[in-house]
C-alpha cells in the first residue's frame, strides 16, 4: 500500500513538474518552425553561380541564424535569397532573384537583390557640380542616371568574405572616374543575419577626393514567396508625414510634400493596392509607387527609427524596416513585365514585388536643400539599416 502510495505521489509530482516546465518555457515566435515543411523553398544551389565574371571569380555564400537563412553573391554584393517561416512554420522565400550568374548576367531587370551606387536613385540629365566642377555621368534612365549608371556596383564582382556563419563582408574599390564619379572609393557592405530575426546590412565607405555617395541595397520583396503575382494585397505602413514630389522623369521639384490627403498617407497600415490606381498625377509619372518618403525620427531620439512594416495576410509574415538614413524609396514593382523568370520558374509579372530602399533623397546633389550626400577625404560614410521579420499578431 505505502509503495502504490508513493508510485502514485511520484506520479503527481512528475507531472506537475513538466506542466509548470511547459508553462514557463519560452514561447516560439513561429509555431511549427521545427517540423520539416512540405514544400518549402530553399537556398539556389552554389555550385549554379560558380562562374568568371570580367576575370573575377563568382561565388554563392550561405547564411544562417535560428529560423533565418539567406544567400549572397559576390556578383553585385547581391541577396538571392531570404528565407523566412510562415505562420504554419514553412519556409518562404521573401526576396525575389534568380538560380544562377547566368541568369543574372541576363535578366532585362539588372538591379534584383543588387547594391547599387555609387548614387543610388536618380540625379538629373547625368550632371551634378561639386566644388565649382561639373561631373557627367552617363545617361541610364532615360534623360537621366540611375543607381550608379550601366556599370553601377551592381555589375562589378566584389572581394567576398565569410565572417561567420551569419556574416559575410563584401568589398570593392570604385576607381576615380568609374561612371564619371571622382575619387577612389573605398567600400565596405556586411550582411549579417541576427539572433532577433534580423536581416542587418552595414555600408561604410572612405574617398581620396570629394565625391557624393549614396548607397542602398536594391531587394525586390515579396512576403508571400515568388509563387505568388501580387503586392498589391500587402499591407503597408510608411512612417513619414512628408514625402518628395517628383516631375514626368521622376526627378524631385526640391520640395517636400505632406502625405496627408494623398494617396502616399501609409501612416496607417494600408493595402498596397487600395488607391494605387487613383487619378492622382504623382501615381500616373510613377505609373504607381516609385517615390522617396522622409524618414520620421522618434520622440526619444533613436539613431534607427523604424520607417516601414510590411504584413503579409497569406503567410503571416512581418518585415519591418530600420534606418539610420533619412528616407526610404518605396517601390511598388511597376515596370516589372513578366519577361524574367525567378527561381522557381515563376515570371515576375506586373507589381509581383515591391522595393524598400533606404536612402538620401533622389537627385540630392543638385538640390541644395536636402540633406547633403557629399563625402570627403578623411571622413568615413557609415550607415546602417536592418530588416526585422515575425509574425502578425
Amino acid at each position: 500500500m505505502k509503495l502504490q502510495l508513493l508510485i502514485i505521489l511520484g506520479c503527481f509530482v512528475a507531472s506537475a513538474f513538466l506542466f509548470s516546465a511547459c508553462q514557463n518555457a519560452p514561447k516560439k515566435e513561429w509555431p511549427n518552425a521545427d517540423l520539416p515543411a512540405s514544400k518549402p523553398y530553399t537556398l539556389p544551389n552554389a555550385k549554379d553561380f560558380e562562374k568568371m565574371v570580367d576575370g573575377q571569380a563568382v561565388h554563392l555564400y550561405t547564411l544562417k541564424n535560428g529560423v533565418l537563412q539567406a544567400a549572397i553573391t559576390n556578383y553585385g554584393a547581391r541577396m538571392v535569397s531570404m528565407l523566412v517561416p510562415d505562420k504554419t512554420g514553412q519556409l518562404v522565400d521573401v526576396i525575389q532573384g534568380f538560380p544562377s550568374t547566368e541568369a543574372y548576367l541576363n535578366a532585362g531587370e539588372i538591379f534584383f537583390g543588387a547594391i547599387v551606387g555609387r548614387y543610388g536613385n536618380r540625379i538629373a540629365k547625368g550632371r551634378f557640380k561639386l566644388n565649382g566642377k561639373t561631373y557627367e555621368l552617363p545617361l541610364n534612365n532615360g534623360v537621366n542616371h540611375l543607381h550608379g549608371g550601366p556599370k553601377g556596383f551592381h555589375t562589378m564582382v566584389w572581394q567576398a568574405k565569410q565572417l561567420d556563419s551569419a556574416t559575410v563582408e563584401l568589398k570593392y574599390r570604385s576607381k576615380d572616374q568609374e561612371q564619371g564619379y571622382p575619387g577612389n572609393l573605398d567600400v565596405t557592405v556586411i550582411y549579417k543575419l541576427t539572433a532577433d530575426h534580423g536581416l542587418e546590412i552595414a555600408y561604410s565607405a572612405t574617398t581620396d577626393k570629394p565625391t557624393v555617395l549614396n548607397i542602398t541595397n536594391h531587394n525586390f520583396w515579396n512576403l508571400d514567396g515568388e509563387r505568388d503575382t501580387s503586392i498589391n494585397d500587402h499591407m503597408l505602413q510608411i512612417f513619414a508625414t512628408t514625402f518628395v514630389p517628383v516631375d514626368s522623369t521622376l526627378i524631385p521639384f526640391g520640395r517636400l510634400d505632406p502625405v496627408a490627403g494623398t494617396p502616399f498617407d501609409f501612416r496607417q497600415s494600408t493595402a498596397i493596392g487600395a488607391r494605387v490606381n487613383e487619378q492622382n498625377e504623382q501615381l500616373l509619372f510613377g505609373k504607381g509607387y516609385d517615390h522617396n518618403f522622409v524618414v520620421n525620427t522618434t520622440e526619444n531620439g533613436a539613431q534607427m527609427p523604424m520607417a516601414a512594416e510590411v504584413i503579409s495576410k497569406q503567410t503571416g509574415i512581418k518585415m519591418q524596416v530600420f534606418t539610420e538614413e533619412p528616407g526610404i524609396q518605396f517601390y511598388g514593382g511597376n515596370f516589372l513585365r513578366g519577361k524574367d523568370l525567378g527561381k522557381s520558374g515563376q515570371p515576375y509579372v506586373y507589381r509581383s514585388s515591391l522595393c524598400l530602399e533606404t536612402q538620401h533623397f533622389p537627385d540630392s546633389p543638385n538640390q541644395p536643400k536636402f540633406p547633403s550626400t557629399v563625402l570627403k577625404p578623411g571622413q568615413t560614410y557609415q550607415t546602417k539599416t536592418v530588416y526585422r521579420f515575425g509574425l502578425q499578431q
